[in-house]
């Protein structure tokens, strides 16, 4: 008697089950991937460049860049918002990127023709622009994928995705050393131009592939969520308004605001240890890149082993309380120490874990909100409140300065910011789980059953007398 054969069950795919990958996301997430590359690649050749010309005339002139840079930003945020309403999403994003290309053709044509004109003026120009554009280039990026998948996509695959982001921030570096020399300065904005060129490629294609999240409207809920093709509309200042009135959005605001003041006050500590070093612009901009080359190794180890499993095991929560605890323990460390090899550890585990596990979770909070929210409000809380917070945190830490204070007294402005930062973290994770799907609209009351009116019995006439 003859044994029927056994179907062979399907070998389970190693690769994808420690990626927490499936088949079918494989195509999206590697193409989001290569569109942070480019995107990543481009801003790290021009960033070196950007904080070296910006120490030309002396550290207390950037703390007055950081003003400037504030203003601007906000007044692009309604600019922005007004493209938003009025274009389809491929197209503010493609104005967006071409506006970022066109600018570093005419910085390049300016170097090329005109290097006679090339100052400090024109220095300071480049570093304000560096800082929105870098601002803008990313946040689109992080709005188009923040629109592209889910809430539950988000905390298992952007983490993933950043990976392409941090190769990016590798390879930039390496670029601008193998191309500076052989091609000039100056060409290399247009090699960044390039890659931002091959991004908004990546980010077309990424539409394409990953089709639009609809939400299932409940009956008699009206008509269905816009179509990707129909424009967000609204008010070019709607994404103000929401921050203000949204206690959700308001938390994301309060979040970035003091990571960025605590990521200035690390920046600027950095600027005064390297002057102290060397006052050549060669060098300083080579040790400038020598740390940004070695911090985005220990972002790539964090993202490739820890981050996905964090925000899994323990949630968004505890995964954006990790860098306020990360920021407070190192500013502790370089009070006590205040060597420059503690402030390289500090940069590089505070860039890790912010790049490596904050960043990833911090974008999964704007799954959970409006398609209109994602970019006009998003666009505000990245541009606006982010510079804003640099504003701060560089007159802050200039006001201490100025004040005799120390690295201890640094670190004691520090600490307490770090633990409402960490409290404020474990709160939005918290409230993003009890966010509504984006596109939910809440069924509409039905009115109560008529009841029939039952006509009552006449009543018995009274006897006549």
């Amino acid at each position: 008697m003859s044994r029927t054969p056994k179907p062979a069950r399907p070998r389970p795919r190693l690769p994808l089950s420690l990626l927490n990958l499936r088949r079918e996301e494989i195509r999206p997430v590697l193409i989001a991937s290569l569109f942070f590359f480019c995107v990543l690649t481009a801003l790290m050749l021009l960033r070196p460049a950007r904080d070296a010309l910006g120490m030309q005339r002396g550290i207390e002139s950037i703390r007055w860049l950081f003003v400037g840079t504030g203003l601007l930003t906000l007044a692009v945020n309604p600019l922005f918002g007004w493209l938003v309403s009025r274009l389809r999403r491929l197209q503010f994003i493609a104005v967006t990127y071409g506006f970022f290309v066109l600018s570093l053709v005419g910085f390049w044509a300016l170097l090329v023709f005109a290097p006679g004109s090339v100052g400090q003026r024109s220095g300071q120009l480049f570093y304000v622009w560096f800082s929105v554009f870098n601002l803008f280039a990313t946040m689109v990026f992080w709005a188009l994928l923040a629109d592209r998948f889910t809430t539950e996509q988000g905390k298992r695959l952007f983490a993933l995705i950043s990976v392409g982001g941090t190769l990016g921030a590798i390879f930039g570096p390496w670029l601008t050393s193998q191309l500076a020399r052989p091609l000039g300065t100056p060409s290399l904005l247009l090699v960044a131009g390039g890659f931002l060129l091959l991004a908004l490629a990546a980010a077309r294609l990424l539409v394409r592939v990953a089709p639009d999240r609809a939400a299932p409207v409940p009956r008699g809920a009206g008509s269905a969520p816009a179509s990707e093709n129909e424009r967000i509309g609204g008010s070019a200042w709607a994404g103000l308004r929401a921050v203000f009135r949204s206690p959700y959005l308001a938390g994301i605001a309060g979040y970035v605001l003091l990571m960025s003041m605590l990521g200035t006050f690390i920046y600027f500590t950095r600027l005064q240890m390297v002057a102290t070093v060397s006052d050549s612009l060669d060098a300083r901009a080579a040790l400038l890149g020598s740390i940004d080359m070695w911090t985005q190794v220990a972002v790539l180890a964090l993202q490739l082993t820890l981050t996905g499993r964090i925000i899994r095991r323990f949630g968004l929560g505890v995964a954006l309380a990790i860098l306020p605890v990360a920021s407070a323990l190192g500013f502790i460390g370089l009070a006590i120490y205040g060597s420059f090899v503690v402030l390289i550890l500090l940069e590089a585990t505070n860039r890790a874990v912010q790049r490596g596990i904050t960043r990833p979770a911090r974008e999964a909070l704007f799954t959970a909100v409006s398609r209109e929210d994602k970019y006009k409000a998003k666009a505000f809380v990245d541009t606006f409140i982010y510079r804003t917070g640099d504003l701060v945190g560089a007159q802050t830490e200039g006001l201490l300065g100025r004040l005799g204070l120390a690295l201890g007294g640094l670190a004691s402005v520090v600490v307490p910011l770090a633990a409402l930062w960490a409290a404020l973290g474990i709160w939005l994770g918290r409230e993003q789980a009890r966010q509504p799907p984006p596109g939910h609209i809440a069924p509409a009351a039905e009115p109560p059953p008529r009841i029939a009116r039952v006509p009552s019995p006449p009543s018995p006439q009274a006897p006549q007398q």
